[in-house]
């Protein structure tokens, strides 16, 4: 059953399942893309913004999202694939300026960057702007 798989990706992320979590990840699961705060809240109609935010913090304190600020002042939130505290499932995202859509390349993976001495990574955000395949054909 569809729900029991939503279910279990949270409990394997320390979450507890509840109604609302449930429906927040079945729609960033069926989500083409990274989706916003907005449009997640037009998506679920029986939720409210408040709800819906305080789920996706849960995920993002547990692993269970990434956040990606998509060039065009808005966050974007998708469901990390990896498994524990990692984020090994980290790839390139493209913004289309024109549609203001983001999509995932998830077959580019983010190049290792070497920092110099004394910093210390906590996450990548590796974001390509220009136009998308629908974009750049009109």
């Amino acid at each position: 059953m569809v729900s029991d798989r939503h279910s279990d990706l949270l409990t394997a992320h320390g979450i507890r399942p509840t109604a609302n979590r449930i429906l927040v990840v079945r729609a960033l699961f069926a989500a083409d893309r990274p989706m916003s705060l907005t449009e997640l809240e037009h998506k679920l109609l029986t939720l409210d913004k408040s709800g819906i935010f305080r789920a996706l913090t849960l995920f993002r304190d547990n692993h269970l999202v990434h956040v990606i600020e998509d060039g065009g002042g808005s966050v974007r939130y998708e469901l990390c694939m990896s498994d524990g505290d990692a984020d090994d499932d980290l790839h390139v995202h493209f913004y289309c300026e024109r549609c203001r859509r983001t999509f995932c390349i998830d077959n580019v993976p983010v190049p290792v960057v070497p920092l110099p001495a004394g910093y210390a990574p906590e996450t990548v955000n590796y974001m390509i702007k220009g136009l998308c395949p629908s974009c750049s054909v009109k």
